[in-house]
């Protein structure tokens, strides 16, 4: 829905499971349509939409795209965002690292990535910029050396920059305006700021530019301008909060180094702090109930010395706990927004509270998403009805925003 300043608040549907077009939209009509009647009502609603390379292939066959707008029309939705992050199954199979499958050194990212952005400029309201998640080039633990690591990023400019130059293509004839938002998160190749700023001046605004340069026959000024337009960055809350690095901060460096934020993605991690009242064991008993087989479950932790140790899943974390130098734990693991302590352990939404705070005092993205997109994999005992756990972390983001 729009909120102050043409900014849009919607939630992720990357929630619902749903891999062929015709899932997805069932789900839509189950889910979104109840959803936008308990929180927008008479207003239009908008949605962050998640298709996966299959149901992306298929709205975009015959006439389901133009049906598509259509039904949106009807009931007063609209799409303005996309998660182009999972690019297969997300739901009840073993995502784990594959959720980087194909990365962005690859032809099959390039081609899904831009089936998304012909989706998203035939559905885009006029006079509202689109965005579309991604992934963070790749995945950190494929590969065993730095000098690997610059290939993939030299490898990810040009695919990237194949997507740029069909953006500014898409502006230049439609007057839409749609941006790439890379999402930095644990143990991909970009996970955290100086990672993303380096990423940038390294190599887009470098490499990049040139090949921008080359193909729409621009000038270096104006090819730099395209990359910084159309190639922006998705803050996703949680993954920040397990770099430790604090909201104010994180804007600032992007700020300063013209780096701009296409998505916020509302979303909280776990936490464990080693603490006088809760034993460490107790803790790790705890956590033991998030430690399940689908998805990553990244676990960083820091120790006394402020020094971050960095867990590819959650069980490994858990057992790091035991060093005598343990001092807090923050794990990937999306709960519900609303919940700030889950029995012996915290979760990380005091940040969600300060990068909303930070938006108040100066709009620094137009497009936020609340998505806790693990709502089955949950403890039992928190699980609740989808649709009312969802207009609950809705609601829970506008009274933030109004107090």
């Amino acid at each position: 829905m729009q909120i102050e300043h043409n900014a849009h608040l919607t939630y992720c549907t990357n929630i619902h499971p749903g891999e062929s077009w015709e899932e997805v939209f069932a789900s839509l009509q189950t889910y979104a349509l109840q959803i936008k009647k308990k929180v927008a009502n008479n207003q239009a609603f908008g949605l962050g939409l998640r298709l996966s390379r299959r149901s992306a292939e298929e709205l975009i066959q015959g006439k389901h795209l133009d049906q598509f707008k259509s039904w949106l029309e009807n009931h007063n939705l609209y799409v303005f965002t996309m998660n182009g992050f999972p690019y297969g199954d997300f739901h009840h199979v073993a995502v784990k690292d594959q959720v980087h499958t194909p990365d962005w050194t690859t032809a099959d990212r390039v081609v899904y990535t831009k089936s998304l952005v012909k989706i998203l400029a035939h559905l885009l309201p006029e006079g509202v910029e689109g965005g579309i998640s991604t992934s963070p080039l790749s995945y950190k633990y494929w590969f065993n050396s730095e000098e690997q690591i610059e290939e993939v990023k030299n490898k990810a400019v040009l695919s990237l920059i194949a997507v740029v130059e069909e953006l500014v293509q898409i502006k230049n004839q439609w007057g839409k305006t749609i941006h790439i938002d890379i999402e930095p998160e644990p143990d991909g190749v970009l996970e955290n700021t100086q990672e993303v700023i380096s990423f940038y001046q390294d190599h887009l605004l470098k490499k990049g530019a040139e090949a921008l340069q080359e193909k729409l026959k621009c000038s270096q000024s104006e090819a730099r301008e395209h990359i910084l337009e159309h190639l922006q960055v998705c803050y996703d809350v949680c993954h920040f909060s397990l770099a430790y690095e604090e909201p104010k901060e994180v804007m600032a460096q992007f700020r300063e180094h013209g780096i701009k934020v296409g998505k916020i993605q509302i979303s909280a991690a776990l936490k464990s702090r080693r603490s006088p009242e809760v034993s460490i064991k107790e803790q790790q008993d705890c956590l033991q109930q998030f430690d399940e087989p689908v998805y990553l479950h990244q676990a960083v932790v820091q120790k006394k010395d402020g020094m971050l140790d960095h867990y590819p899943d959650l069980q490994e974390g858990i057992t790091a706990m035991g060093d005598e130098n343990f001092q807090e734990l923050r794990a990937h693991f999306h709960i519900p927004i609303f919940i700030p302590e889950f029995q012996v352990l915290e979760s990380t939404q005091n940040d969600i509270v300060k990068a909303l705070d930070l938006w108040k005092e100066g709009q620094y993205s137009t497009h936020l998403e609340v998505e806790t997109y693990t709502w089955t994999i949950l403890p039992e005992h928190l699980q609740t009805d989808i649709t009312s756990s969802i207009v609950r972390e809705l609601q829970w983001v506008l009274n933030q925003l109004e107090a």
